[in-house]
């Protein structure tokens, strides 16, 4: 336990009460002097929210305090609550403790609709306060040596401002393709890899026997290509990401997929990935880049109504498009 508590103390961060937070705990305690119990919780409840929103700020976080349930006098009156609004993400929730206590109670009114919890512990004076840590989910009754490090924290908000970016994502509607109705973005492939490396792309490495018959009829093929730019991991160069359909008996769509250098590289970077994600967010299918390799491909079939998400990355760089049959 006492290495686990000095851990903690190696991770945390003290940062000064400011006068604002104090005047407004201060406001928000005059409706609730009828319970002195109340008071204090009201309170700290406040103080906690101000500090966590002073430390996330500070490191470029958006939030928007007063969004908060915390900020609602009907809804702090009623219940044990220190919400925190992080723009575009979620509330995460901001619990307090009273040094040195080694755990910290969660109410169960906050399990849920909460995108984790920071533990901050407050000296008797109420001049500072120390950000112990974070975990994110709830448990009632929270040890303090089990909270994870505040970069912990960071790296949790980033990765559900990544999700809810992707999840904003319009969604690439695959039927419309074959009435040719096609969304931004999505060009002919001789338009975006011109037409000799077209050409090439066209040759597709087809297992059409796995798939049920050789027909090369293009007519009931649909192809369309899109720019996509990993930024400084491919220095500045982008991929061309093609999408082939191919209508198949009893409603089944073949769908392949093909990576290419765009502009004027010839090979693709090693390592580069090209994965199908299903509609739970599981990997599917993956390919991988080896070094010479001009082109990788995926193939697969799937019905109408079906989500999938089709990802290409290098190294900790990545973009995601989503797909519906």
């Amino acid at each position: 336990m006492t290495k686990n508590m000095n851990r903690i103390q190696d991770f945390s961060l003290t940062l000064p009460i400011t006068e604002a937070a104090r005047d407004t705990a201060q406001a928000f305690t005059h409706q609730v002097e009828f319970s002195p119990k109340k008071v204090e919780q009201v309170r700290l409840n406040t103080l906690a929210v101000c500090v966590v929103n002073n430390y996330l700020n500070m490191m470029g976080i958006d939030t928007n305090i007063s969004a908060g349930d915390s900020w609602n006098p009907v809804l702090r009156l009623c219940a044990d609550i220190a919400d925190l609004e992080v723009s575009g993400i979620g509330r995460l929730e901001c619990r307090w403790v009273r040094s040195p206590a080694k755990q910290c109670n969660i109410p169960p009114e906050v399990w849920e609709d909460r995108i984790g919890y920071i533990v901050v512990q407050f000296d008797e004076a109420l001049r500072e306060a120390t950000l112990l840590g974070f975990t994110p989910r709830a448990i009632a009754q929270l040890p303090i040596d089990q909270l994870q490090p505040l970069e912990d924290l960071l790296a949790h908000l980033s990765h559900l401002k990544l999700r809810t970016a992707e999840n904003q994502q319009p969604i690439v509607q695959l039927n419309h393709w074959f009435n040719h109705v096609f969304e931004t973005g999505w060009h002919e492939v001789e338009t975006i890899l011109g037409p000799a490396r077209a050409n090439l792309a066209f040759s597709f490495r087809r297992s059409d026997t796995a798939i049920g018959g050789t027909n090369e009829n293009r007519a009931d093929r649909i192809r369309r290509a899109k720019l996509i730019d990993l930024g400084v991991q491919l220095a500045g160069h982008a991929v061309a990401l093609i999408v082939e359909l191919r209508s198949l008996p009893e409603q089944k769509v073949d769908i392949l997929l093909q990576v290419h250098p765009a502009g004027s590289q010839i090979y693709l970077p090693p390592q580069l990935q090209l994965a199908v994600l299903d509609a739970t967010e599981q990997l599917f299918l993956e390919a991988q880049a080896r070094k010479a390799d001009n082109y990788i491909q995926l193939q697969f079939s799937g019905k109408p109504g079906e989500k999938f998400s089709v990802k290409v990355a290098l190294g900790n760089v990545s973009f995601i498009e989503n797909f519906i049959i």
